[in-house]
């Protein structure tokens, strides 16, 4: 180890460094700064090894009039690991404690309910990096355990863990991330991933040889086997996403979590990542480089990979809750604090009267305490670190109501108080601001379990719109729900009015925790006590919306394409998850958190299939069960999967058609400046009826350089034909409607899309298939001997079968959610009638 020396120890108690370890470009000293503001005595410790080895040199710290303990030490440059022992006046620091011993003790928490325990190394909450994660001990876990509760015989107070403990790692790193892309928000396509599972099977080796005869997909690298399951190879998947069509993709979270999934291996928990060990520090086990500082430069090296090819990063972060846990035992003296807790419990978490870790709203064992100044700031200096340092473009928030709630203005056991949602809450403001002003993407998951709080973020926040799941997958499965199917494929202004924008409202009829697109038109219930695998998983919904199309595989690859469809047309920003593209299925497990499996990684193989769920789990272990065959046998040609040609079209047309992303609602008149999504009975002529399943949706184009377009929708089990009523064509407006998709069984074996110069020529009625929907787009064009055709751009009027313009009756009474007035009073009237 370089030789470590403390540097202007007199200076210590009146700095300002920043939290976390940083190098002084003043004098290449590195600066260190914790916050512990009930602490009595800090002490940083630095050790020659991760594990194994007790520290080399431990310097009392000083502490700051704003509760925050610093020291500079010469020496501490990239790759020194780093560790905290806390002292408190519960257990005060007296001559002759060693590590181990009790001297000193007095009470495992003090008068506040803090646990300060010296034996108990603690990792950095800054930390960068972090050598391991606690679950990886083994069953010297159990180490970690302070108080009273038994560890190998003894109180687990009395159990030093420093040649077990996670160490923080100092990072210098200036490995480029590239530039943002800066998509305006309405024009991203979002793709929800996990970084192993894009990569991690084996046919992730031959991607490039697999989809090779699907159009669009040539030229796509193969994944090199050392690079499968890491950010590196997740980089190497850049080109498939810019062929796809989307424009961001949102990992999983990839803070250092506690896990024992390690690699390829299956653990028992926490595959998905949401047990945040460390806010700063990116995973190690998905780097392909272990070594100190391979996880900080290979993240980066994969952000610029995606920003190279206009891609941008978001991240799922999880700032509602700790890997820590709650109290050991049920006592509530007892705790695992390897972080957090062990500097400041009561400033981190959420506690009852009597210091006990509460979990109401996460169900995780701890909650945490948003009340808290050093808490809020733990948020935003994270936001800062994972944007400015590692290139990050935006952030998705796990149960993000917790940030919104202030346990402290309650009493503890006041449930009703405690789950009160802070709408203005001073962090989600200054997320809001600091977002605004870095040109960052924000994005709630609006619920957890103590409340569903879609539309009620501050405005500026964009949100996971669990509505539009659930109208969406009710109406394409027949359920007749038509005004709230009108409502939210034209971007839910009701709840998002207010919010800056449709593109404020996150659409997805499918996410990680839940149905696949695929097994969402393939069961009717969760299928997650099956063996490996597939399963078994625990929790999952109960309540999914979700329909086995019959047993019909033709109808389901139908009804498939409906909501990929309806996901990228409607009005919002859509996201998917990765491997929905080409009809992944997890044979009806719709939690599989805990599945690091090879049943659950993207098998590439079925992306290059006509028979997706007819390829082998893994060629390598013929004996595993198989895929349930819900796709069967589709009409593509061999090695092409007609599921990705379509996934692959639609995205395609949304990115390229201002029509489909919009930052304003609209009106319900044809032919304004705007977009506007106007609905229709099958005769055209009127407003849908309340349960009608067989509807049209005009979405003029206004004033945009996009095109206009019919969406014929059937949710009926018998054809419907939209009479498609004459035009009286002026000689200002000649456009022509042409089919460009059609969902229907029949056109699989044509890809279910066309481009427009290979598209119908559409006049008179159109029958749309049972189940079914159907895609017109406006292109001018020299009329036809008799035009037929209804409205397009540049200002189209509709009118009735003898050339009368009409009126759209009882649209404005049938739809009062799509109601644009243009004064706040009749805007207020208009809210007032719709609640």
């Amino acid at each position: 180890m370089t030789l470590l020396k403390p540097l202007g120890e007199e200076t210590w108690g009146g700095a300002t460094w920043p939290l976390g370890a940083h190098i002084d470009p003043a004098d290449g000293a590195t600066t260190f700064a914790v916050a512990a503001p009930r602490a009595t005595r800090v002490s940083l410790e630095f050790f020659p090894a991760a594990r194994g080895a007790d520290a080399e040199l431990s310097v009392p710290m000083a502490l700051g009039e704003d509760g925050v303990w610093r020291a500079k030490v010469h020496g501490a440059r990239h790759g020194t690991l780093y560790g905290f022992r806390v002292w408190g006046s519960n257990w005060p620091h007296v001559a002759g404690w060693e590590p181990g011993s009790v001297a000193g003790f007095v009470a495992d928490r003090d008068d506040e309910l803090n646990h300060f325990n010296p034996n108990k190394v603690l990792f950095d909450p800054y930390a960068r990096e972090v050598t391991h994660n606690p679950m990886g001990v083994g069953a010297e876990r159990a180490w970690f355990g302070s108080g009273p509760v038994d560890v190998d015989g003894r109180p687990g107070r009395t159990v030093d863990t420093a040649r077990i403990a996670p160490k923080a790692v100092v990072i210098e790193d200036d490995t480029s991330f590239g530039s943002h892309p800066k998509h305006p928000e309405e024009d991203n396509a979002i793709y929800e991933a996990h970084v192993k599972n894009l990569t991690l099977h084996p046919s992730a080796a031959k991607l490039g040889d697999l989809l090779a005869g699907v159009p669009g997909f040539e030229g796509l690298p193969n994944i090199p086997d050392a690079l499968r399951g890491t950010y590196a190879g997740a980089a190497l998947m850049a080109p498939y996403l810019k062929a796809l069509g989307v424009s961001v993709i949102e990992l999983l979270p990839v803070h250092e979590t506690d896990s024992d999934q390690v690699g390829a291996v299956a653990g028992t928990t926490n595959h998905w990542g949401y047990q945040t060990l460390a806010f700063f520090a990116p995973n190690r086990d998905y780097s392909s480089d272990k070594g100190l500082g391979g996880p900080t430069r290979e993240f980066k090296e994969m952000v610029r990979a995606f920003h190279e090819a206009g891609i941008e990063v978001f991240l799922d972060v999880v700032y509602n809750h700790s890997a820590e846990g709650g109290n050991w035992g049920g006592d509530l003296d007892s705790a695992g604090f390897t972080t957090l807790g062990g500097f400041a419990t009561t400033e981190y978490y959420a506690l009852t009267s009597e210091g006990g870790l509460i979990d109401g709203a996460t169900g995780t064992s701890n909650q945490m305490n948003f009340s808290s100044r050093v808490t809020g700031m733990l948020v935003l200096d994270s936001l800062k670190h994972w944007h400015h340092t590692m290139g990050v473009d935006g952030f998705r928030f796990d149960l993000a109501p917790v940030l919104g709630r202030r346990p402290l203005e309650a009493e503890a056991e006041d449930w009703e108080a405690q789950r009160r949602f802070f709408p203005e809450h001073p962090l989600l403001r200054s997320v809001r601001t600091w977002a605004a002003a870095n040109q960052v993407e924000v994005i709630a998951e609006a619920w957890d379990l103590w409340g569903y709080e879609v539309g009620n973020f501050p405005s500026g926040w964009g949100e996971w719109n669990g509505r539009f799941r659930d109208a969406m997958r009710s109406y394409l499965k027949g359920d007749g729900n038509t005004d709230d199917f009108m409502a939210f494929f034209n971007g839910d202004w009701l709840h998002f009015n207010d919010s800056g924008g449709p593109q404020k409202s996150v659409n997805f009829v499918t996410a990680h925790d839940g149905f696949t697109m695929f097994d969402l038109v393939s069961y009717n219930d969760k299928v997650n006590d099956q063996p490996y695998p597939f399963g078994p998983s625990d929790g999952g919904s109960d309540n999914n919306i979700s329909w086995d199309s019959g047993g019909d595989q033709a109808l389901r690859r139908t009804r498939w394409r409906n909501f990929w469809l309806t996901t990228f047309l409607a009005r919002g920003v859509p996201m998917i998850v990765s491997g929905d593209e080409y009809g992944r299925t997890q044979n009806g497990n719709n939690n599989p958190w805990s599945l690091n499996t090879v049943g659950i990684w993207n098998n590439w193989a079925q992306a290059g299939s006509n028979a997706p769920t007819q390829v082998p789990v893994d060629p390598d272990q013929p004996n595993l069960p198989g895929y349930h065959d819900v796709v069967g046998a589709t009409d593509g040609a061999e090695g092409v999967n007609p599921l990705l040609r379509f996934a692959a079209y639609v995205a395609h047309l949304r990115a390229t058609q201002p029509t489909f992303r919009q930052r304003t609602w609209g009106d319900t008149q044809i032919g304004g400046d705007a977009v506007s999504y106007v609905y229709f009975g099958t005769a055209l002529d009127d407003a849908p009826r309340p349960g009608d399943r067989q509807i049209a949706v005009a979405i003029d184009s206004g004033l945009t350089d996009g095109d206009d377009f019919w969406v014929l929708l059937n949710m009926y089990d018998e054809p419907a034909t939209f009479d498609l009523a004459e035009w009286q064509e002026q000689s200002t407006h000649q456009h022509d409607w042409h089919r460009i998709i059609d969902t229907a069984p029949w056109a699989e074996s044509e890809g279910n899309c066309w481009g427009m110069d290979d598209a119908l020529h559409v006049t008179g009625e159109y029958t749309v298939e049972p189940w079914s929907i159907v895609v017109l787009q406006a292109r001018p064009t020299e009329p036809d001997a008799e035009p037929q055709s209804l409205w397009g751009r540049l200002g189209g009027v509709q009118v009735d079968r003898e050339g009368r313009p009409y009126l759209r009756g009882f649209l404005d009474r049938i739809l009062p959610r799509l109601r644009r007035e243009s004064t706040s009073t009749s805007l207020d009237t208009t809210r007032k009638e719709v609640r």
